[in-house]
């Protein structure tokens, strides 16, 4: 693995809380700029995002185009949780004791970044925890239903499915804007529907289904909603900004935050019903504190989550975001110049993109694994292959540690693998 060069001007200083406060002085990179020829589609160019690369431990002899699955931790936060790990072996009867105390000022720093309410807001591990408990705080009673889309994530849709029956509306990928969108998922309402469960960005088709007008609109049927945000934090500006009554997101994934590191945010009026999955000592405390103490769990990876948010900020999140956003947006025009793929509608400023492959591929999730782990093995490219009836998708994402270049190898080698 190639070790990238350390940001210049780094002064670290290690407090109580375990927290690595920096003097960085890391550099503000814009967004797209004329670097270079247009794509096919007229897209310009992108330049690097700069000092982006340097920011991460990633292997650069492989071209990660797929930071919506899992995220990549930037080297500084990497720094930050390490000193929390010395900590907690160098005295472990004080870490754990002070976890969480030290858990409540974590997430208050999150809380400002993200403009929720820290007593709202609890870290869980990742969205499907985040579901569970949801689902678990809801009061079913005989004939209710869930109401969800085929779009939503495989797990998610499985903890629905669990509590009770689940009424799937199905989204067709060409839907052109967010008010279609919106259209369809009411179509699909009937007297039984009790919780809706929806993406707020959809995993395999990266666009935007629970917008505020969708959720108000079933909040006023009388509808419990419940948001899965896994892509939101640090891609959208305001990502609580919704009003469901339940919504979870990752903070790995465009948070900067390390893996395992999660947020469930819970309106007042449901608070009281939370429980955690597993009882715990602070259970007497209620919510959010019932549902984060999890005993010898390792918690360096949420205590040090504030820096990974607060780099972004550093970097300039609204640049960072304008420029992940046209990368993605750039490598979507090449693909799309390859006979037999199809753009998808997209929304605005989301740093995914995807696009539908032809008849025939990855039609089934075993053909879409097979495809994926091929490029994967073969070229050293690392994108998403999502099965879907009549011809499944491939999903790209922008990270600044990406390359324009990335992007036009992955178009030159992709139609080997087409019909």
């Amino acid at each position: 693995m190639t070790e990238p060069a350390e940001p210049a001007d780094r002064t670290d200083r290690t407090d109580r809380t375990g927290r690595t406060g920096r003097t960085d002085h890391v550099d503000r990179g814009g967004a797209a700029g004329p670097a270079g020829a247009g794509s096919p589609g007229g897209s310009i160019r992108p330049a690097e995002f700069p000092g982006g690369r340097g920011l991460f431990r990633l292997d650069h002899a492989v071209s990660h185009l797929n930071h919506g699955s899992f995220g990549a931790v930037p080297v500084p936060v990497q720094e930050t949780q390490a000193a929390l790990r010395e900590q907690a072996h160098g005295d472990p009867d004080a870490f754990f004791l002070d976890a969480p105390d030290r858990l409540v000022e974590a997430r208050s720093r999150i809380a400002a970044r993200l403009g929720a309410d820290p007593d709202g807001l609890a870290f869980i591990s990742n969205a499907t925890e985040g579901a569970n408990v949801a689902l678990d705080a809801v009061e079913f009673a005989a004939g209710d239903e869930i109401l969800v889309t085929d779009h939503g994530y495989g797990t998610v849709v499985a903890a629905a499915a669990r509590r009770a029956p689940v009424t799937t509306v199905a989204l067709d990928p060409h839907l052109p804007d967010e008010d279609a969108v919106r259209e369809a998922v009411l179509a699909g309402v009937t007297p039984r529907t009790r919780v809706a469960v929806l993406d707020h960005i959809s995993s395999p088709t990266a666009r935007l289904i629970a917008s505020p007008r969708l959720l108000a609109e079933l909040a006023e049927r009388g509808i419990t909603t419940i948001v899965d945000g896994a892509h939101a934090p640090g891609m959208l500006p305001d990502p609580l900004g919704g009003g469901a009554d339940f919504w979870f997101g990752n903070l790995h994934k465009w948070g900067y935050a390390p893996s395992g590191t999660a947020l469930l945010s819970v309106a007042p009026r449901h608070r009281d019903r939370v429980r955690p999955l597993v009882p715990s000592w602070e259970d007497h405390h209620g919510f959010p504190r019932s549902v984060e103490n999890r005993a010898t769990f390792d918690y360096t990876g949420w205590l040090a989550a504030p820096d990974g948010l607060d780099l972004l900020e550093q970097l300039d999140a609204v640049k960072v975001r304008a420029h992940n956003s046209a990368l993605a947006g750039y490598g979507a025009a090449l693909l799309a110049a390859i006979p037999g793929i199809t753009a998808l509608p997209h929304t605005e400023g989301l740093a995914l993109r995807t696009l539908l492959l032809p008849p025939g591929v990855a039609e089934t999730p075993a053909d879409a694994r097979e495809l994926r782990e091929r490029i994967a093995a073969e070229q050293r490219i690392r994108v998403l292959i999502w099965p879907w009836p009549g011809g499944g998708g491939i999903r790209i994402s922008g990270q600044i540690y990406n390359r324009a270049e990335e992007y036009e190898r992955l178009a030159e080698i992709l139609p080997a693998y087409l019909p």
